[in-house]
């Protein structure tokens, strides 16, 4: 049995052994294409959907009715996030793939006063990258980012943060005094919270990657956290944690797109805690991040919006143990000045 068959039978018996922490989480769905809608609307990350997926099935209203409706990043071309018969123009609208894409099609709800309330919050990893208070980016989890190679990979199980900014503008890097080759630097698509922060990380700018994508060294065109992605040999990937264990977890509704890539260690601190079922994000990794539901400043005061999302009291917030059950760190287990729920947190995209 070679090594990467060795490999695939570990991930069988992690996934038959993490079966049992699936089977206590909800299903998770994907899309509402049935009525009844629920009241909620949600697009955006890819990073964020199971998770949302998951706590939509817990986060219910005073009566037990479940509010919070969640549209994953990918799938059909178009989405129907409410009843035709009352919302016509909320049918077969554009699929947001992405924080940005999530964030943009809420903006656009917000400015068209005559067409609007199709979505009513976006998911995002990422936080508010201009100021202002047209909306209000709400935390409800901590992830964190790290590269991923192959299994059969030759590239280091450790970089530092130098070293992967040499690979995301040129393919190369020096290890104990010797440049070496990476074959292909991988990205999100546009548009994706995790490729925004990956960069603002490492330190490299759009600029920086439209050069080495020029000359080869970046594509920049794979869907993120797609770990089938990556070639053996010398290619890189920036990957969620949090998304990486979920997917190894056999939760309903959430594929298994890690192929056999594996998380490696930035500046000799790993991505993770524990392992098997015990395997967790580590809330101190070099590159941790909070992630987001947003919702404009206007509608804090929607009673669904509050319910679902505000305050520590939230339905989200309160079900902490279905965030992590999908890899998510909580936001009380570091020294962030953040809190699920919280509402300071403001920006105009």
């Amino acid at each position: 049995m070679n090594v990467k068959s060795r490999a695939k039978v570990g991930a069988a018996v992690l996934g038959a052994a993490a079966v049992g922490v699936g089977l206590m989480a909800a299903p998770a769905s994907a899309d509402y294409t049935t009525p009844p809608f629920r009241p909620l609307a949600g697009v955006g990350s890819d990073t964020t959907q199971d998770v949302v997926n998951g706590l939509g099935e817990v986060a219910v209203d005073a009566g037990g009715a479940k509010i919070v409706g969640s549209f994953d990043a990918t799938g059909s071309a178009t989405i129907t996030t409410k009843a035709a018969a009352t919302a016509p123009h909320c049918t077969n609208i554009a699929r947001p793939n992405g924080s940005s894409a999530g964030i943009d099609r809420l903006i656009a709800d917000i400015n068209n006063t005559t067409q609007s309330d199709c979505v009513d919050f976006a998911r995002s990893s990422r936080g508010p990258s201009t100021a202002g208070n047209l909306l209000t980016f709400i935390p409800f989890g901590k992830d964190a980012v790290t590269y991923a190679t192959d299994l059969g990979s030759t590239l280091p199980t450790n970089l530092s943060v130098a070293q992967l900014q040499s690979i995301y503008r040129n393919c190369t890097f020096v290890d104990a005094g010797v440049t070496k080759t990476v074959s292909k630097a991988l990205l999100p698509q546009a548009g994706s919270g995790t490729r925004t922060y990956w960069l603002s990380s490492i330190g490299v700018s759009e600029a920086e990657i439209a050069t080495a994508k020029a000359s080869g060294c970046v594509n920049d065109t794979i869907q993120e956290h797609d770990g089938t992605a990556l070639a053996t040999g010398t290619e890189v990937m920036p990957y969620s944690v949090a998304q990486w264990i979920a997917q190894g977890k056999s939760l309903p509704g959430v594929p298994n797109r890690r192929g056999e890539s594996r998380l490696r260690n930035i500046a000799g601190v790993a991505p993770t805690t524990g392992s098997g079922t015990t395997l967790a994000l580590n809330p101190n990794f070099t590159f941790a991040r909070d992630v987001y539901n947003v919702v404009p400043t206007a509608n804090l005061g929607n009673a669904n919006i509050a319910r679902a999302f505000v305050g520590a009291n939230s339905e989200v917030c309160k079900n902490i143990a279905t965030t992590k059950n999908y890899g998510f760190g909580d936001l009380s287990a570091d020294s962030q000045p953040s809190s699920c729920g919280d509402t300071n947190t403001t920006g105009n995209r």
